[in-house]
């Protein structure tokens, strides 16, 4: 049986990394090993920042919508708390949506929770 050399394979492989690579400084763009190990730890990086990401925005939102709140003369757990016994349904993202661009929904979202406690 004739013997497989696995050159070609080897060579794609390393090429894939150091394409995926560009742009890193000195040596991690240009050595192999080096430029595996920063691929690597790019790729878990990006992984973290996509779950940590979720947790920013929801933060965010949270803020926006207190603040907002607040103006109004209530808190958020009150508000949260008053949307849910009126039976309205709505995220937090359009929540704090509305909070920044149409105050007068957002008030009218403040009366009705006030009314369901």
């Amino acid at each position: 049986m004739a013997r497989v050399k696995g050159a070609m394979m080897t060579r794609k492989r390393r090429n894939k990394i150091l394409k995926m690579a560009k742009g890193y400084w000195g040596s991690k763009s240009k050595h192999f090993r080096v430029a595996n190990q920063a691929v690597m730890k790019s790729g878990v990086y990006a992984y973290t920042g996509r779950k940590l990401k979720k947790r920013d925005f929801r933060q965010l939102w949270i803020t926006r919508i207190s603040a907002a709140c607040k103006m109004n003369g209530m808190n958020y757990s009150t508000f949260m708390n008053g949307l849910k016994k009126a039976g309205i349904v709505i995220n937090r993202k359009m929540l704090a949506e509305l909070a920044v661009n149409d105050k007068a929904a957002f008030t009218q979202l403040t009366q009705t929770a006030k009314a369901a406690l």
